[in-house]
């Protein structure tokens, strides 16, 4: 059986086969179309982290190109322009700067990281340029006001509110905290044992977990039997995960609860046999889901361009559906100061069985969060 590491390269070289492979608007230094809108990004194309936004990138791309292809805005196109991080903040930063002052870009979107979204933030104040979406639902980036900051899918206060509640529910009421030794595990973990508490359950434990890779996993979960657990929630990201659920199966053998971001194609794909019954909570609807306007046209999307239905993909499809209707409200010649007032004042944004709510109040759209388990042969189960 493959090893994980042998998974992830395989992952990490399959993205940089499919980034050679997509259209030049997609292409990190690709001059602008005459006439294009650019939108700018700064990802993880690079590093650790690169493998578990491929889908993600993918859904992005799938659904511009679909917009542009019915005729973008008004006969102009939106071309996205990613910049490669390396999930390094301050490389997250010099990208905006670059990505604004040299490429043009009148809006970003899509920073992936807590740090690395805190890092811009100050930035896109100072030249007044929005930032649609986040891949972090980091409390932390929410809790001040910032005018040009708009999130898309619920906070990670959100995400634990729904996890603690199902597992009291299921009558796990001592439940002990994994969370990877970063700033996400760390600004996180006393929030999840404030919720904890307050949902009426026992805080059993909380052990550090290595950052890069989990690499003392099997220790960690060791420290927390201990402790004699009923449920765990844990507060991780990228390779950790694998380490650790694998070594929960192997000595512990409670439920594991985790985020969003947790729990996507390549994570399941490394756990093989062992992702069977992790549960994790989800900003964004079910996208196999039949009756769901905008599952089903995603689903045709995702078919037209040979891509698989998962969640990965369907996370960076909505997140450039709301981009692309912050555009139109825009106006016909879109600027950073128009996009900040459309996305302000969009209201009630139903995107066909995903609602957002925006208002000069409310720069945050969405509090949807539900629960699914993996299942046989990786299927999530709601």
């Amino acid at each position: 059986m493959p090893s994980t590491l042998h998974l992830i390269s395989v992952r990490r070289r399959r993205l940089l086969l499919a980034l050679s492979a997509v259209p030049l608007p997609w292409l990190a230094h690709a001059a602008p179309s005459k006439d294009a809108i650019v939108v700018g990004q700064s990802a993880p194309l690079s590093g650790a982290m690169a493998p578990f936004m491929a889908e993600v990138l993918t859904g992005q791309r799938v659904a511009f190109s679909d917009f542009n292809q019915a005729g973008g805005l008004d006969g102009r196109p939106i071309e996205l322009t990613i910049l490669d991080d390396g999930f390094n903040p301050q490389k997250t930063l010099e990208n905006a700067k670059t990505l604004v002052e040299q490429h043009k870009a009148i809006a970003l979107m899509g920073t992936v990281g807590t740090a690395q979204t805190a890092a811009v933030l100050p930035y896109i104040v100072e030249k007044r340029v929005p930032l649609i979406s986040a891949y972090t639902g980091s409390p932390a980036l929410r809790i001040q006001a910032n005018p040009y900051f708009f999130t898309t899918q619920a906070s990670y206060a959100d995400e634990i509110g729904k996890m603690v509640r199902n597992l009291v529910t299921i009558q796990c009421n001592r439940i002990a905290v994994v969370y990877q030794d970063n700033e996400f595990g760390q600004l996180l973990k006393p929030l999840v044992e404030k919720m904890i508490v307050a949902g009426g359950a026992t805080v059993a434990a909380s052990h550090a977990l290595e950052a890069k890779s989990g690499a003392d996993a099997v220790e960690v979960t060791k420290k927390l039997a201990e402790a004699r657990p009923q449920g765990i929630i844990m507060i991780a990201a990228g390779p950790p995960v694998v380490a650790y659920i694998k070594a929960n199966k192997a000595l512990l053998g409670v439920p594991v609860y985790t985020f969003s971001l947790s729990v996507g194609v390549a994570i399941v794909k490394a756990l093989g046999n062992d992702a069977r019954g992790l549960a994790a909570t989800r900003a964004t609807p079910y996208p196999w889901r039949a009756t769901n306007p905008l599952a089903r046209r995603f689903q045709a999307a995702m078919e037209r361009a040979g891509k698989p239905i998962d969640y990965d993909h369907y996370v960076g499809y909505i997140n450039a559906q709301v981009v692309i209707e912050g555009l139109r409200a825009a106006g016909k010649d879109p600027s950073s100061a128009s996009l900040r007032n459309a996305m302000e004042n969009l209201g009630r944004l139903d995107l066909g069985g995903y609602v957002l709510n925006y208002s000069p109040e409310n720069h945050h759209g969405s509090n949807f969060v539900e629960i699914t388990v993996v299942g046989q042969d990786g299927q999530f189960l709601r």
